[in-house]
């Protein structure tokens, strides 16, 4: 009797321990969160503190060069929600359009301190959305390359901004709690690694403006 009352103990603790008291779904990788205290899960959710508030490298961009990144953006951000909304056709459809426009990108459009940043990212970025165009039927692989993606997003946001903020949002769950971050169009936390089996877990890090 005794080791079944610690068993089922153990069980209640697992079950109590997860971000935003969440269930896990199969989509995304397990986590063992049994070791992290109230204050840590409690980081974890969508209570905030203060991010700190940066500003774009580049204000100066040729406005098509704009127009070109904010498609860019604009595909991403599509990835992102229909990520969030457990939607791998959807986010397929985001990558293939996001593909397209990487590849039709005129670098001409930007200066050679500009054109750095594209070229140091483009190569991956359009790999990347390629996988996740090419695996509508496998959400987990999606949300792999949309954590490197993100990565190489997250150098265009800083280095030309948005018309509108960009929200830098981090993840301490993902990838065996390795973490990882992801941009967002708004302040709310809708977590694409996870969508609804811990949709607020994450916090604001930086506003890119």
């Amino acid at each position: 009797m005794k080791s079944i009352s610690i068993y089922v103990l153990a069980l209640v603790i697992g079950f109590f321990a997860a971000c935003n008291g969440s269930n896990k779904k199969n989509s995304g990788p397990e986590h063992d969160m049994s070791n992290m205290d109230k204050d840590s899960i409690q980081h974890a959710t969508n209570d905030n503190p203060p991010a700190t508030e940066i500003s774009a490298t580049f204000k100066d961009l040729d406005a098509k060069a704009a127009a070109s990144v904010a498609g860019i953006v604009g595909h991403y951000m599509h990835i992102k929600n229909a990520l969030t909304n457990d939607n791998g056709d959807d986010a397929a459809g985001g990558g293939k359009a996001m593909a397209a426009a990487l590849a039709a990108l005129d670098k001409s459009l930007f200066t050679p301190e500009q054109k750095k940043v594209i070229d140091d990212t483009q190569d991956d970025l359009r790999e990347h959305a390629e996988h996740i165009g090419k695996n509508s039927d496998n959400i987990k692989h999606q949300r792999e390359h949309f954590a490197m993606m993100s990565e190489d997003m997250y150098a265009i946001a800083r280095a030309y901004g948005s018309s509108a903020p960009v929200y830098h949002d981090h993840c301490p769950m993902y990838n065996d709690g390795k973490g990882a971050m992801w941009l967002s169009e708004s302040r709310e936390i809708k977590n694409p690694y996870y969508g609804s089996a811990m949709i607020t877990c994450g916090k604001v890090e930086e506003i890119i403006k």
